[in-house]
């Protein structure tokens, strides 16, 4: 029982972190599935693929070895190595292993950048749709998000003018990502580029989530680091590399600020995963980097029957997403409140997708995301289900 009847004292920045709706909707998910439900699930942004077997193999040797105690915050010094050499062999571009610092998730990564960079009451701009969770590390630093609406005739993306028309005088980053979660768009490099001159000339900076890279179906993805020293990289193990529960990402940065993450990452989690760490280095070896584009490949065969499939039912999707596993997708032809409408889909079809809503704010009752990160058979199955579920609304 407790000794007050007061309500419990919260930070004020609380009131402005708002949960994942979709969570609510996978809990709800998994209660139907225990009472014998059979549901589609395309709500989630994780890859239905387990982790290829030579990285769970080095795990394994690496724990007979004895690597469990902590590493240095900044990571394994072969690891960092092996990031760089990747940047080289794929990208073509040379970082120095001084300026990769290996994270506890790109979560952390973001965290971290976010935090050697930002004041309270300092501004960040993000796209609205975006991955939601960046906002809300912005305003757990006291600063405030700035929500750059984008629509379809900017393929979702920041542009360089609305860049320039944001950008304050307490603006001190730009925060994208390319591709993008949810709409899967890419940033052309020469918007990249202009955005990058800009943040400069203004003292600001910018960072760029790529935790979608490798994940990109008609051409290889350039990386940001391509445009030089200033600017910060976001990465991951999870997406690309199927990674998801081991926790583990990384952040290239200019090499002034190495120094200020590093200290950060001491003070909040001492050190990543050391497992993750060993398993990760065999990431990038051919014969997982051949297991990985395979799975790609089958990524885009999904993609490829999905899009179409979705704009028969009467979804809008202006374009076909260059990458990561999702279609952002206009709901407006069936349903005003996205919400209640994916609500009402897992209830009666037993199909989980995710409300716009999480994304933002910019016309966000209008628009769904599909995750296609499971088998074919499944979605086919869900797309019976939807095409049902839109006939029995229309009657």
């Amino acid at each position: 029982m407790s000794l007050s009847e007061k309500p419990p004292r919260l930070a004020r920045r609380m009131s402005g972190i708002e949960p994942f709706h979709v969570m609510e909707l996978l809990a709800r998910a998994k209660n139907l599935e225990a009472q014998g439900r059979s549901i589609i699930h395309m709500e989630i942004g994780e890859p239905d693929f387990p982790t290829p077997r030579p990285i769970c193999e080095a795990a394994m040797r690496a724990l007979q070895n004895g690597e469990t105690f902590y590493t240095a915050a900044c990571g394994l010094p072969a690891l960092r190595e092996g990031i760089a050499r990747y940047y080289s062999t794929r990208y073509g571009v040379n970082v120095s292993p001084e300026r990769i610092v290996v994270t506890s998730g790109s979560s952390a990564a973001l965290l971290l950048t976010l935090g050697v960079l930002v004041n309270p009451g300092d501004q960040v701009l993000l796209t609205d749709p975006g991955y939601p969770a960046s906002r809300h590390f912005v305003r757990l630093l006291d600063a405030t998000a700035v929500n750059v609406p984008v629509n379809a005739d900017s393929n979702y993306q920041m542009t360089p003018e609305l860049l320039e028309y944001h950008w304050g005088v307490n603006t001190v980053a730009a925060l994208l990502a390319s591709p993008s979660n949810p709409t899967g768009t890419l940033i052309p490099s020469e918007h990249l580029r202009q955005m990058a001159a800009h943040a400069a000339r203004q003292g600001g900076a910018l960072v760029v989530d790529e935790i979608y890279h490798g994940l990109v179906y008609e051409s290889e993805a350039k990386t940001a680091l391509e445009l030089g020293e200033d600017v910060f990289v976001i990465n991951s193990f999870s997406k690309y590399f199927n990674m998801t529960g081991w926790r583990l990402g990384w952040v290239v940065a200019p090499l002034t600020y190495v120094r200020e993450i590093d200290k950060l990452a001491q003070n909040i989690y001492l050190s990543p995963s050391t497992p993750a760490q060993h398993a990760a280095l065999a990431a990038f070896e051919p014969e997982t980097l051949a297991i990985l584009d395979a799975r790609r490949d089958e990524l885009r065969e999904r993609r490829d029957y999905l899009v179409p499939q979705l704009r028969d039912l009467g979804f809008n999707i202006p374009q076909t997403p260059d990458g990561a596993f999702y279609i952002y997708a206009g709901c407006s032809r069936l349903t005003h409140d996205s919400y209640s409408f994916t609500m009402d889909l897992l209830e009666k079809a037993g199909v989980a997708i995710t409300p716009g809503i999480d994304f933002g704010a910019h016309r966000a009752a209008e628009h769904v995301r599909f995750a296609y990160t499971a088998a074919m058979p499944q979605l086919k199955e869900g797309v019976t289900r939807i095409r049902d579920f839109v006939a029995d609304r229309r009657r």
